[in-house]
């Protein structure tokens, strides 16, 4: 059983910037995937960013390649998004998750992953 908490949302202005994290606890730390999704009102979850413990690859999708980081703090269990560069069409819940290993092909499909936090909310906006 593993439990995500996300926290760290907020609102921002446009092109301003957000670190959300999230902490996990439980079993099955050795080998896994951390990723975060995003879901806006009316619209699917869609899969932003991936950390993989293994190598510590990192995936991002097309909208935020080089706006976002992910990154992780192993003694902490607790990985983070640091996003710059905020957009309105940024807005959205965000949501990480947690799977117990990851392809380079799939890390953006949300039946990749086991366990789920609950969410913080993100709003870009002046």
């Amino acid at each position: 059983q593993v439990q995500l908490v996300e926290s760290g949302g907020g609102l921002v202005q446009p092109g301003g910037s957000l670190r959300p994290s999230c902490a996990a606890s439980g079993s099955a730390f050795d080998y896994y995937a951390i990723g975060w999704f995003r879901q806006a009102p009316g619209k699917d979850r869609e899969g932003v960013s991936c950390i993989r413990s293994s190598d510590g690859s990192t995936y991002y999708a097309d909208s935020v390649k080089g706006r976002f980081t992910v990154s992780r703090d192993n003694a902490k269990d607790t990985v983070y998004l640091q996003m710059n560069s905020l957009k309105p069409e940024d807005t959205a819940v965000y949501y990480c998750a947690y799977a117990p290993g990851i392809y380079d092909s799939t890390w953006f499909h949300i039946y990749e992953y086991d366990y789920w936090g609950q969410g913080t909310q993100v709003t870009v906006s002046s």
